[in-house]
């Protein structure tokens, strides 16, 4: 598999990852449970390749991600050498604070958790969801102690993970970041991201461009799976998957191969990052990057209508309905 460099840090990714926020059972979001042992049993199919990056975060099903995936490599004997680890930094899920203390313990947290010593990347995740952003932003912050940490050698790059495109394109702006995780904003269903890819890509930030099958309806079709980026939606919302899903079977291309590899053609992005809690999904997600697709259908497909607009605008957390974003901004 294509494996592509991140700057100046001696990283190759392969152009498909793996993300497991799922893998840590999240129903709630997703909609099912993952099993402890179907959980093993995907990390160690992982850990054959060949794919080589594996994504998680300190948050991730409060802290379940993490643990299965520290206890996988425990069994494996460590992480293996030709394999790329990455987590995440993340608020106090109490409290909602992410400044430079919780951004010590976190990574100190994962550490434990994961059974390393270091990670290869690092990202300081979802700070349109701290209490005050301007105790990330801040000299001496959340965002200099992640740099910090890099410096020490817990971490041979760092970047930034998360969402909003509004919050998180001044960001970009502001810090020499080594690369970026940008999710369900780039897909068949939705550009929003465009032309933030389009500056981390003119200043040579990895991007990773994860979620492109919408939160699961462009992998399991409108009929399967009635919600688009893990919300809920009316059959008028379904209906541009309905279109993909429409040119998909005239041409006989499988839908969740069209949105993984409308993903991976682009030369911007640095890798496509899907979530796996299964062997099978692993299998489905090499086989749909491998599928043949005739040049016809991408000039068909390309030109249904898409959403520029933010697909999360109305999406109400169980992790954030209390919170109010900062409205005053250090950036």
């Amino acid at each position: 598999m294509k494996k592509n460099k991140i700057k100046n840090t001696g990283l190759e990714v392969t152009e498909l990852s793996f993300g497991t926020s799922s893998l840590g059972s999240m129903p709630d979001t997703y909609g099912y449970e993952v099993p402890e042992e179907r959980a093993q049993d995907t990390l160690k199919r992982f850990f054959q390749g060949p794919v080589n990056l594996l994504d998680t975060s300190r948050n991730y099903a409060m802290g379940e991600s993490e643990k299965r995936i520290g206890r996988a490599i425990k069994e494996n004997g460590g992480w293996p050498s030709d394999f790329i680890l990455s987590t995440k930094i993340d608020r106090n899920m109490e409290t909602l604070v992410l400044d430079k203390s919780r951004t010590r313990e976190s990574i100190e947290e994962s550490l434990k958790t994961l059974n390393v010593d270091s990670v290869d990347i690092l990202f300081l995740h979802d700070p349109e969801y701290v209490k005050d952003i301007k105790d990330v932003t801040r000299e001496n912050g959340a965002m200099d102690e992640l740099f910090k940490i890099k410096e020490e050698g817990l971490a041979k790059a760092v970047g930034l993970a998360m969402g909003k495109v509004d919050i998180m394109f001044p960001l970009l702006k502001n810090w020499d970041f080594d690369v970026m995780i940008n999710h369900n904003r780039f897909t068949l269903l939705n550009r929003e991201a465009d032309k933030m890819y389009d500056y981390a890509f003119s200043k040579n930030i990895a991007i990773f461009n994860a979620a492109p099958y919408a939160g699961g309806v462009l992998a399991k079709g409108p009929d399967n799976f009635k919600k688009i980026t893990y919300q809920d939606v009316s059959e008028e919302k379904l209906a541009p998957a309905r279109e993909i899903e429409k040119v998909c079977k005239k041409h006989n291309v499988e839908m969740g191969a069209a949105a993984l590899q409308f993903s991976l053609k682009d030369n911007r992005i640095t890798s496509s990052m899907c979530g796996v809690t299964s062997i099978e999904s692993i299998e489905k997600n090499l086989k749909w990057a491998k599928e043949n697709i005739s040049t016809e259908f991408w000039d068909e497909i390309l030109k249904l209508p898409f959403s520029s607009v933010d697909p999360e605008a109305e999406r109400v957390s169980v992790y954030y309905t209390h919170l109010t974003l900062p409205t005053n901004r250090e950036v």
